[in-house]
């Protein structure tokens, strides 16, 4: 019966004086070796299987263990272990779990990031590689996924408030990231936790950006007749954002208009998660018609406005157009091409819109609204009077007010 045991092979200890964990497969009087990735530093550093006389001797007694079991399982797995020499066990039993030992946290975050580059998210990329520096400035270098630990997260929370100064928002989204990156190993199964890292950690909420602009503001924007093309590319993009059901401007530069009276789409934010198969359908409203006729390319069918930016380019192009725009309208809100939606959330809000149709148009998830929303589904005909309404009320405000005060006197009586 071949058997498993931790040891050091005395006579391969390296030129600096270390010496190389292995693991020991012992078969019909034969020996081979497994390399670990662990190190000690001196022959007494090591007794009886275990590693003693170090700080981290725990926590490397507690993975060189779990390494060992896995190797174990797999072992207990191979039928009729006597036709095998012990060469031929030693390379069955380390195919799959020298691949688990082997994933780092940088590989799987490397190989998420060229994903979503793939998938057109560059920007997030960006963000999400901003979060891998920050993890492995910690580190000093990369660390394998199964040496995560919640003690790991724990202090990498304390070097983001100590060290990089990062407001209580911003380590929430930066921790957001790492889960996330871990998770990925996890779904990959790379590594599989007894004790997942987060477990001790609460991401704090991500602050609600309040920069949905006031009706007045909104007007403002959408009855200017700008004639200088950046303000009136911001301008329209903008308007065509709000009347297309708060579109991000990702999936509007992608739609393919041929079709002018149905407008379907998939959030590229959503396209590879639970949400991802959610097609947002709905009736493209008359005021966008225009706008979309104006600037489309009868070539592609997609809008084009004459420019050879980048996405990214192009989307600070648009901000700082749009951020002009309202100052030379006299507007002291923020102004961003993501007001629009926002406004749009809102306004459909506050005129009595449920918030499952404003879901529905945003493309968001409902997992978290309640078990009603296994059971229903938003349809098309709900979202095109959703936005046929949200548009009126924009047009004609006043139409809106009795009802619009009359609901907020009621919210303050349930308060």
């Amino acid at each position: 019966m071949a058997t498993l045991k931790l040891t050091i092979f005395k006579a391969k200890v390296l030129k600096n004086g270390k010496h190389k964990i292995r693991i020991a497969l012992c078969h019909k009087g034969e020996t081979c070796y497994i390399l670990t990735r662990y190190l000690i530093d001196s022959e007494n550093q090591f007794k009886n299987g275990l590693i003693q006389k170090r700080p981290d001797a725990s926590m490397m007694n507690m993975h060189l263990r779990s390494l060992l079991n896995a190797y174990q399982e797999k072992l207990n797995e191979v039928q009729n272990q006597s036709m095998y020499t012990c060469r031929q066990l030693k390379d069955i039993i380390s195919r799959n779990v020298r691949t688990s030992e082997s994933s780092t946290f940088k590989s799987v975050s490397t190989e998420y990031i060229k994903e979503l580059i793939l998938d057109g998210r560059d920007k997030y990329a960006s963000i999400i590689r901003l979060s891998e520096k920050y993890f492995c400035e910690f580190l000093r270098g990369d660390i394998a996924l199964m040496d995560i630990t919640p003690e790991l997260i724990a202090g990498f929370s304390k070097f983001l408030k100590r060290n990089k100064c990062l407001s209580v928002a911003t380590e929430g989204t930066v921790m957001r990231h790492i889960k996330v990156i871990i998770n990925q190993g996890v779904k990959r199964r790379m590594v599989n936790y007894s004790v997942h890292p987060f477990i001790d950690y609460i991401i704090p909420a991500s602050p609600v950006r309040e920069i949905d602009i006031s009706l007045e503001a909104f007007n403002k924007i959408r009855l200017a007749t700008p004639k200088e093309k950046k303000y009136h590319v911001a301008h329209d993009l903008f308007c065509l954002s709000f009347y297309l059901g708060g579109i991000n401007l990702i999936d509007l530069l992608q739609i393919d208009f041929r079709d002018t009276e149905v407008l379907e789409y998939v959030r590229t934010k959503t396209k590879n998660t639970a949400i991802g198969t959610r097609t947002i359908s709905f009736t493209i409203p008359e005021e966008a018609k225009g706008i979309i006729k104006e600037w489309m390319n009868k070539n592609t069918d997609r809008l084009d406005f004459g420019y050879k930016f980048s996405y990214p380019n192009f989307s600070r192009y648009l901000t700082r157009s749009l951020a002009s725009l309202a100052k030379k309208l006299g507007i002291t809100e923020k102004v961003v091409y993501y007001s629009a939606r926002k406004s749009f959330a809102q306004y459909a809000s506050e005129i009595g819109i449920p918030d499952g149709i404003i879901d529905y148009c945003l493309g968001h998830s409902d997992k978290s609204k309640g078990v009603i929303r296994y059971y229903t589904k938003v349809r098309q005909k709900q979202a095109d009077m959703a936005i046929s309404r949200v548009i009126d009320y924009v047009n004609n405000p006043e139409k809106y007010k009795e009802y619009i005060e009359l609901r907020s006197d009621i919210m303050m009586m349930r308060g």
